[in-house]
């Protein structure tokens, strides 16, 4: 990918981040923090699902051909997330995700650390959907405050 791509991708990336900022402070601002974390991540986790449909192909079991699709499909291939592959075993995959524009943006805009945490928990539900709807089990451990990388996925067959 050009510099020049690489960049713009980014910087779209930040911007959805900023959209889910605006979108959690207004449902905060009339439901309650934790309404608007249920709703917001409820919607994300929906689209996640929707785009599980791409992998179902390699479910129940084919964590060799999910694991090879998903990291083909990364955006920006792999050097913006920076996934590395943890554990790659015929019933269990691991993908720790070491970069995230979204989590970059957050702390660009000078948010507390707690936020932070609370938007990549629900930015974190589209994995959740995707690997859910592609018929796989998922566990993610999106980043919390002093952890290092970002999420971590946990992938099991289905």
């Amino acid at each position: 990918m050009a510099d020049n791509d690489r960049r713009d991708l980014v910087a779209q990336m930040k911007n959805r981040a900023l959209v889910y900022l605006e979108m959690y402070d207004v449902l905060v601002e009339d439901l309650g923090e934790a309404k608007a974390e249920a709703l917001l991540t409820r919607a994300i986790y929906r689209r996640g699902k929707a785009m599980g449909k791409g992998f179902a192909k390699y479910a129940p079991g084919d964590l060799k051909g999910l694991k090879d699709a998903f990291l083909g499909s990364v955006p920006g291939g792999t050097g913006i997330f920076q996934p590395e592959v943890k554990k790659d075993e015929p019933g269990t995959l691991e993908i720790q995700l070491h970069g995230c524009p979204l989590k970059d943006a957050w702390r660009e805009a000078g948010l507390a650390e707690k936020k932070v945490e609370t938007l990549c928990r629900i930015a974190g539900a589209v994995d959740k959907g995707l690997f859910e709807g592609a018929g796989f089990r998922f566990a993610n451990r999106t980043w919390a405050p002093g952890a290092t990388g970002c999420c971590f996925l946990h992938i099991e067959r289905g």
